[in-house]
């Protein structure tokens, strides 16, 4: 299982799924930030965003993430104003410039986008902006493969670790996960040499009977990781339980704002944390972030699950798994089905 969806793109876009033999199969994980962001998440946004006084930003991938009924784009086509941001420190400078409004940003991601994040607050408290909050939703890669591993029918042998999550957080976290469930666990990057070489390292550790982390992205990953960085979230977040979309609740798999820092918090200054929703009974796209499933292998995609009308982040996020299933043309029978290639052209278009 490749663990980050920047892999599973690369991986579908130049086949390399296609030419391995038949005895390795790559099962795609819940490594796309924005898919694993739970529904009531989006609702609690949407909420929010709606509100007269707020500002809400976000980065641009998140717009088109559908909701119970609703998605930020049509908060935005309604009037709300939603605005897309390439920092969290962007939308500190909004609350600068506008401190009659409240700006509220949605903080989402793996440990990756996680430290400009939790700098974001900490420059907000310096500057004494009491206008600026985050909505978090922060997952953690080694409790979700933890749970991956004692899933019901989990079928992974290795694991393909992210190497742009391990450049923050090191690999100290990753020998005990291999060594208690047995399981390979090689770091890589997002080329194909690079993917290559982590599925061979893998094989060649299951034919050696071996569970070890194996470092494949060296030239940017160390054993401790970038130790400024995970001071910084150590300091402004703290352990949760979090839900993820499609998956459920893994104990102690995200952070939240610190009580030092909870005043940043907009989950409580807009009281929207018993927002509670359901999923779309037609998704399943839990199933392919557990890697039980693959995209083409669900009935509604490309049917009523297209990057115009997605049923689950999946479909429209650039790292979805969905999404690079459906740009590479791996339709069931290798056309999409009920589209025309104008409309199939038309989703190309429309995807953010």
């Amino acid at each position: 299982m490749e663990v980050c969806g920047g892999q599973t793109h690369s991986i579908i876009r130049n086949g390399i799924d296609e030419i391995l033999p038949a005895e390795v199969e790559l099962i795609h994980g819940p490594g796309c930030p924005v898919c694993v962001t739970p529904v009531e998440t989006i609702d609690r946004a949407l909420a929010i965003a709606r509100r007269p006084e707020v500002i809400f930003c976000s980065f641009g991938d998140m717009l088109r993430v559908p909701g119970s009924h609703d998605d930020l784009f049509r908060v935005k086509a309604a009037g709300g104003d939603v605005r897309v941001v390439y920092s969290p420190l962007d939308a500190v400078a909004i609350a600068r410039s506008h401190p009659d409004r409240e700006v509220v940003f949605l903080a989402i991601g793996f440990e990756t986008t996680a430290p400009a994040n939790a700098m974001a607050v900490k420059v907000a408290r310096a500057a004494g902006l009491r206008n600026f909050s985050l909505l978090v939703s922060h997952v953690l890669v080694p409790p979700a493969l933890e749970a991956i591993m004692q899933s019901p029918g989990n079928r992974v042998q290795a694991f393909l670790a992210a190497g742009h999550v391990c450049s923050v957080m090191g690999t100290w976290q990753y020998p005990p996960v291999a060594a208690r469930f047995g399981v390979p666990i090689v770091v890589t990057g997002f080329e194909p040499l690079d993917l290559l070489d982590g599925i061979r390292r893998a094989v060649v550790q299951l034919e050696a009977g071996r569970a070890e982390l194996d470092n494949a992205y060296s030239r940017v990953v160390t054993e401790r990781g970038n130790e400024a960085a995970q001071a910084v979230l150590t300091e402004v977040f703290e352990p949760v339980d979090r839900a993820w979309r499609g998956i459920g609740t893994i104990p102690a798999s995200g952070w939240r704002l610190a009580r030092g820092y909870r005043e940043f918090d907009a989950e409580e200054r807009f009281a929207v944390a018993e927002i509670h929703a359901a999923e779309s009974p037609l998704c399943r796209a839990g199933d392919v972030l557990k890697g039980a499933l693959k995209p083409n292998q669900c009935p509604a995609f490309g049917r009523q699950c297209t990057p115009r009308t997605p049923l689950g982040a999946t479909m429209v996020s650039g790292e979805g798994t969905c999404a690079a299933y459906f740009n590479a043309g791996r339709f069931h029978d290798g056309s999409p089905p009920h589209a025309s290639p104008q409309a199939q052209a038309g989703d190309h278009v429309g995807r953010i």
